[in-house]
């Protein structure tokens, strides 16, 4: 194991996906992460979400269970004195506060910004909105598929047929938290050197900006506004999309020279390669239609499974386009060690995309929790603890 945020406290006052996301993500990275939430309902995503139905009227529906391991939960009322002063004393032992509430109800409560940084000026208070602060929507409430049509990324999905499409995934939730945890990342790192903690800003927006980044440069820098390309490639190359075989789909992303070489050398047309309709680049691309009805004819003669194979060994980029369920059973997504088994529920959940170090995965440091069961001992132990410059 390897716990680069190991002896970091995380206050996660966070619901639906991207904010407890956020926080699964920092606590897989070793960070001691306590989860806040009302004690009668809790977080609203314990009761939906997922087709377990049986789970969710449990208060641990899958999609809660998804980002829900190794944090302790304590239940706290914040309309309530006493509820709010221990969330006071939470904060001030803390170090990190992630949080996706609306800046108005922060601040009726009292735990925007300017007081979480006076309860603790060594704070890093991580705040996820959908428009960010500033500006007339500063306030607006805005879950995934609203980020999604405001951005303009619906549009950019589907074809012109099917007019705009949102992504099949919540992507901006999950973008939202990664984008944030490489904030707190950062944060942390500052503070080491200033001894002082800061505000996030995180936008969804903004976030969604982000993953459009190439496509909003093309656009300011020509005019040209983008729309729907179905399964064709970002890069435009006529050998680049989605393309049919005897069985199944392949998806090739030939953008290169070199690619197109070994393409035309692994599909047996090396005489595509003294073709004047396919020899350059240029010539490609006049001849894009004719170029992919002459891939779609040689990839006929074989299965996805056999070109992606074969091509893949001819080093082009290349794969077979596969449901979800065909994509988690292949051996090297179960050897990467992606998802891990939660002891308690026997549900499997995703954990971190990358590794540091010799680490084979990043896994929780305990299992789900039910609403509320360390309140006494979270807060028990803050009441015992010494009293000194730590922001009173």
């Amino acid at each position: 194991m390897t716990s680069p945020l190991a002896g970091i406290t995380v206050i996660d006052f966070t619901h639906v996906l991207a904010g407890p996301a956020c926080a699964y993500y920092l606590g897989l990275l070793g960070a001691d992460v306590i989860k806040v939430e009302h004690p009668d309902r809790g977080d609203a995503m314990r009761h939906r979400g997922g087709t377990d139905k049986d789970r969710a009227a449990r208060g641990m529906s899958t999609a809660y269970l998804t980002q829900a391991a190794g944090k302790r939960s304590v239940a706290l009322d914040l309309e309530t004195a006493d509820g709010r002063l221990a969330m006071q004393e939470l904060l001030r032992s803390a170090d990190v506060l992630v949080e996706n509430h609306r800046p108005s109800t922060l601040k009726r409560l009292g735990f925007d910004e300017a007081n979480t940084l006076a309860l603790n000026p060594r704070l890093i208070h991580c705040a996820m909105t959908g428009y960010g602060r500033g500006g007339e929507k500063a306030d607006a409430p805005a879950y995934d598929v609203n980020i999604q049509a405001a951005s303009g990324i619906m549009t950019l999905t589907g074809t012109t047929e099917t007019g705009p499409l949102r992504t099949g995934a919540p992507i901006m939730d999950y973008s939202v938290a990664l984008a944030a945890g490489f904030a707190v990342s950062a944060a942390l790192f500052e503070r080491e050197r200033t001894g002082q903690g800061t505000f996030i800003d995180v936008s969804m927006l903004e976030t969604a900006y982000t993953l459009m980044s190439s496509t909003i440069t093309d656009y300011k820098a020509t005019g040209h506004a983008p729309g729907p390309r179905g399964n064709a490639a970002n890069s435009r190359s006529p050998g680049a999309g989605s393309f049919p075989c005897k069985e199944g789909v392949l998806s090739l992303g030939v953008n290169e020279e070199s690619q197109f070489r070994a393409l035309a050398i692994g599909l047996g047309r090396k005489s595509w390669l003294k073709d004047h309709r396919f020899a350059q680049r240029a010539a490609r691309n006049a001849h894009a239609a004719q170029l992919e009805t002459e891939i779609i004819a040689a990839l006929s003669h074989g299965t996805a499974d056999y070109w992606e194979d074969h091509l893949a060994g001819s080093g082009v980029p290349v794969a077979k386009i596969r449901t979800l369920p065909e994509s988690l059973s292949q051996r090297h997504s179960i050897e990467r060690g992606y998802l891990h088994e939660d002891p308690a529920t026997g549900v499997n959940v995703p954990g971190l995309p990358f590794r540091i170090g010799q680490v084979t995965a990043h896994t929780p440091r305990g299992t789900m929790q039910v609403l509320g069961q360390d309140t006494d001992d979270v807060l028990g132990k803050l009441e015992r603890r010494p009293r000194g410059n730590d922001g009173d």
